[in-house]
Formats: structure tokens, C-alpha cells, sequence
């Protein structure tokens, strides 16, 4: 309560003094638009929205210390830097494109700094690092004109912070903006103008090659007709077959130590600085690192996860979609119903899912196995190379999609409970036969 106070009675200082800058002696008319902007009543609601959460932010933040009191320091840099924005979008009329990029650029120097702590080797306290970076993308609400996280911990320290970041943008700016800004910024028709961006100076162009020498007019030698010209190529080797001449006299004899079962350096193995040289330049394949998080409560991601048996997702609605990319030899089950699942680029890999409202996509994969254990509409297979596709009595009526794709098997429930599972092999080869005007295609059977 007694830091609330305190910064409260901060701001009380800082519009006193915008106030007797505005009736200082030779302040002209400028300084009484800045005074006048500063008490508008959208900036002072503003500050009384920077008090009351980018406050509790940063109180939070202190009771844990380090990056996160780093990254909310930066956050509260990047609600000052607004508050100056919107004293100067009072004072100033709207300017152009190239001008707007120049009034934001304070906003985005502080966007660049939060998302630089997030680079690097990852931290304990990576999530608050990414949860402020990626919040402050909301204070970009103020470049628009028109009608065009959370945080799970038993701390309660951190619990607090994650809380207090969240209710900063909703429902502290969110009823901000609402209430003092619908259609954005209302700009003054009669301030100053914005300084726009200064013109970049055009890079000198490379200058261009010399035309080519040309032919010499004066030369002494009369061209040679084509018939007398050297044959070249190929046409050379037939004119002297054709003459007669011996073929073979013009070739060196091989000798002995020329033949390639005598020569030291054709004797099977490579030398220790062929292994060098090939060693010093080895290919290496960029990876990113394992995820399995939920991104924006709407995208749960799966990526890069290698030999992981027990990766489990069980928190998750029929709105939410599934994406799992470059995996291998893992296997995901997936509890409950979700709109979308698709697998991409995996090798080895199994998914279990339960319900899937919209579709299940296999992309890009090779030898992996899908199992519904409930209901899917549809099931597109599309440039995968083995892929094992078990199905539930209550999917049976799926449709399945193939393209360019190989050996897909579907295994479908016995009659009895106790029955083995079929499998079907879906064909993969087609007939095509031009009949009654059009091409009727049938798939191509084997009969031993």
C-alpha cells in the first residue's frame, strides 16, 4: 500500500511540474500544449493505469530479483515510453507511414531490448522472459486507427507476478483503450507536424562490365571457309577413324608401375590427411529445441522430441489444434477431443488421440502409426512413406486422403472382442483406361 502511495504521489509531482513549465516566463505556446497534453484525460488515466498494475508488476518482480526484475523494469520502460507517445499524439498531427515508423521508433527500441533477454541460453525464468517479451506486442494497439499467459508454479511469489502481468493487459489496458481511445489515437488537426524519417541516400549502382573487344577489322588473315577448318569434338575423332591412318599410334604405352594394382596411392584405404580434410568440414542439420507447450491457449506444439515413450497431452478442448513437428521415435497420446491434429516432417513416431473434430493430416512423415480411439471425419495421408493407421468401430465411416504416399496400412477392429485386427493395405498404384469419353481409374491388383 505505501509503495502505491508513493508512486502515486510521483505522478501528482510530474503533473505540478508539466503544469509550471507551461506558465513559465518565454514558454510560449509550445510549452503550454505540452502541459495541456499531460493533463489530458486519457493521460491521466493512463498513469492511474501504470500505477495501479505496472506497479504490482514490478513489486511482484522484486520479491523474486534477477531476470524477472530485469525484464519487468523493461516493461515498465515500455509503458513510460507510451505514456510520452500519447502526450505527443495530442501535440502533433498524424503523419505518413514513413513518419509513423519514426514517432514509434522509441516503442520498438524497447520491444528489441525485452526480446533480446530472451535469446540465448535458456534461463530457469525463460517463461517470464517470454511472457513480457511477447505481452508488449499490445502496446503496439496505438499504430492503428479505425475499427480496423499463464503462468503455472507452486511459488506463490511467482504466482503473483504472472497474475499481475496478466491483469496489466486484461483488464487494465483493455478497458484503457476502450474507454479513452475505440478508434485509436485521436491525432490533433493543429499541432506540429512529425518529423518523418530522413530519405536514405541511393547506393551507388556497380558500374557496368566493359562491352566486349570487338572483332579486329584490320586483321591480315582471310577467314578460313568452313569445310577447311580443324574439326573439333567428337567430329575430329570420326575424321581420323575415317582416314585410315592407325588409331593407336599417337597413345602412350603403360608400363607396370602405371597400372593402377602397383600404385601406392589406389592401395584401398585413405590417407590420414584425406580423413582430415574431410573431418574439418562436417554437414551439421539444425535442429530447435524440444517443445511441448500450449501457444497463445490455442496451439499446443510438439517439436523435436527424440526417444521420448511418455509425452502426454490431457488439458486441452475441441477448439484447441495440435501440431507436432520433426520428431522421432516418440510417441504422443493425446486425452480428449481437439479440431485439428497434424503431424509433420516425423520419423518413427505414434500418436494416440482420442476425438479430433475437423481432420487428422499426416505430412511429410515416414514409418509412423496413428491410432483413433474415438471418432475422426477425416484422415489426409499426403507424401508419406509407411504410415500404420489403427481406427475404432466408432471411426469406421473416416474418410481417408492419400497422395504420394506408400505402404499405408489400415488396421480396423475384429467382429468379436476378442478378434484379431484386420489390416488392409490401401493401394498405392493406379490403371488409368480412357473409356466412353472419359478415364476411368481403377487400382492395380496382385494375384499370385
Amino acid at each position: 500500500m505505501d509503495e502505491k502511495l508513493i508512486q502515486r504521489l510521483e505522478l501528482a509531482v510530474t503533473r505540478l511540474e508539466a503544469l509550471s513549465t507551461g506558465s513559465r516566463p518565454g514558454g510560449a505556446a509550445e510549452s503550454g500544449g505540452e502541459a495541456a497534453a499531460a493533463t489530458d484525460p486519457s493521460v491521466i488515466a493512463f498513469e492511474d493505469l501504470m500505477s495501479q498494475y505496472v506497479c504490482r508488476v514490478s513489486s511482484a518482480a522484486e520479491k523474486i530479483g534477477g531476470k524477472v526484475l530485469d525484464v519487468s523494469k523493461v516493461l515498465q520502460e515500455a509503458f513510460s515510453v507510451q505514456k510520452e507517445l500519447l502526450i505527443k499524439v495530442k501535440q502533433s498531427q498524424k503523419p505518413d507511414m514513413a513518419g509513423l515508423v519514426e514517432f514509434l521508433k522509441p516503442l520498438n527500441e524497447v520491444f528489441s531490448k525485452a526480446s533480446a533477454m530472451t535469446e540465448g541460453r535458456r534461463s530457469d525464468f525463460f517463461n517470464h522472459l517470454k511472457s513480457v517479451a511477447d505481452s508488449l506486442s499490445a502496446l503496439a494497439w496505438i499504430a492503428y486507427t479505425g475499427k480496423d499467459c499463464e503462468y503455472r508454479n507452486k511459488d506463490p511469489n511467482h504466482v503473483e507476478w504472472a497474475k499481475a502481468l496478466k491483469e496489466l493487459y486484461v483488464p487494465g489496458l483493455r478497458d484503457y483503450v476502450k474507454s479513452h481511445y475505440p478508434l485509436g489515437p485521436v491525432w490533433s488537426a493543429t499541432g506540429k507536424a512529425t518529423v518523418s524519417a530522413p530519405p536514405k541516400a541511393p547506393r551507388p549502382s556497380a558500374p557496368a562490365p566493359p562491352p566486349p573487344p570487338p572483332a579486329s577489322l584490320f586483321s591480315s588473315e582471310s577467314p578460313q571457309p568452313t569445310s577447311s577448318r580443324p574439326k573439333e569434338g567428337m567430329a575430329a575423332v570420326f575424321q581420323e577413324i575415317g582416314s585410315g591412318k592407325p588409331v593407336t599410334s599417337g597413345l602412350k604405352k603403360v608400363t607396370d608401375d602405371m597400372k593402377t594394382k602397383n600404385r601406392a596411392d589406389r592401395a584401398g584405404f585413405i590417407s590420414a590427411g584425406g580423413k582430415e580434410g574431410r573431418a574439418s568440414s562436417p554437414s551439421f542439420s539444425k535442429v530447435g529445441p524440444p517443445k511441448l507447450e500450449l501457444q497463445m491457449g490455442r496451439k499446443w506444439v510438439v517439436e523435436n522430441q527424440v526417444g521420448r515413450k511418455n509425452l502426454v497431452i490431457d488439458d486441452c478442448d475441441a477448439k484447441q489444434l495440435v501440431y507436432i513437428f520433426g520428431c522421432k521415435d516418440s510417441v504422443l497420446q493425446i486425452k480428449g477431443k481437439v479440431n485439428t491434429i497434424a503431424v509433420d516432417k516425423c520419423t518413427k513416431m505414434g500418436v494416440v488421440f482420442t476425438d479430433v473434430v475437423a481432420a487428422c493430416e499426416i505430412v511429410n512423415c515416414n514409418g509412423v502409426e496413428v491410432q483413433c480411439q474415438g471418432s475422426a471425419p477425416t484422415i489426409s495421408i499426403d507424401n508419406t512413406a509407411g504410415c500404420q493407421l489403427y481406427l475404432s468401430k466408432d471411426s469406421l465411416e473416416a474418410s481417408i486422403t492419400t497422395a504420394k504416399s506408400s505402404e499405408i496400412n489400415v488396421l480396423v477392429p475384429g467382429a468379436g472382442p476378442d478378434a484379431d485386427w484386420g489390416e488392409h493395405a490401401l493401394p498405392q498404384q493406379f490403371v488409368h483406361v480412357y473409356k466412353d469419353g472419359q478415364f476411368v481409374t481403377t487400382p492395380v491388383s496382385h494375384s499370385g
